[in-house]
């Protein structure tokens, strides 16, 4: 992962193209927190992009917006943090460029139709036997 970012169905990334910030990490951890910029957060800037073909990147544009950001503070360590982010910042690259299958409209067949016939009139039975007897019969 030292030259790029492999993205699932997507483009090679070079890591030149992402930002990666650090900082202090929140939350507890005693003292070795308040001295360690464990946290870590890997920006991608979808516009600017060279890796991404025009397609991908109008794809991610309207799904993800021009910016795409992942971050992590799970671990103590900073390298540990950034092996995550990158990793998270993939798989929602790898999210934003998935194309949807295409929708097959069907139609519900002839038993399912008798069927759902056949259970509303049982219903309709039933709410009739359920009525107030009338005086007529």
């Amino acid at each position: 992962m030292s030259d790029g970012l492999s993205v699932v169905g997507g483009p090679e990334i070079p890591l030149a193209e992402i930002d990666l910030k650090t900082s202090r990490s929140s939350g507890p951890g005693g003292q070795h927190a308040n001295v360690t910029a464990s946290r870590v957060e890997a920006v991608f800037d979808v516009e600017a992009s060279s890796a991404l073909t025009d397609a991908q990147r109008q794809r991610l544009l309207e799904r993800l917006g021009p910016r795409v950001t992942a971050v992590a503070q799970d671990a103590r360590g900073q390298a540990r943090n950034r092996e995550l982010a990158l990793q998270r910042l993939a798989a929602r690259l790898a999210d934003g460029l998935r194309e949807p299958k295409k929708r097959r409209p069907t139609r519900p067949s002839r038993a399912a139709k008798e069927r759902r016939l056949e259970q509303k009139r049982r219903a309709g039975q039933r709410k009739r036997t359920r009525r107030r007897p009338t005086g007529d019969d």
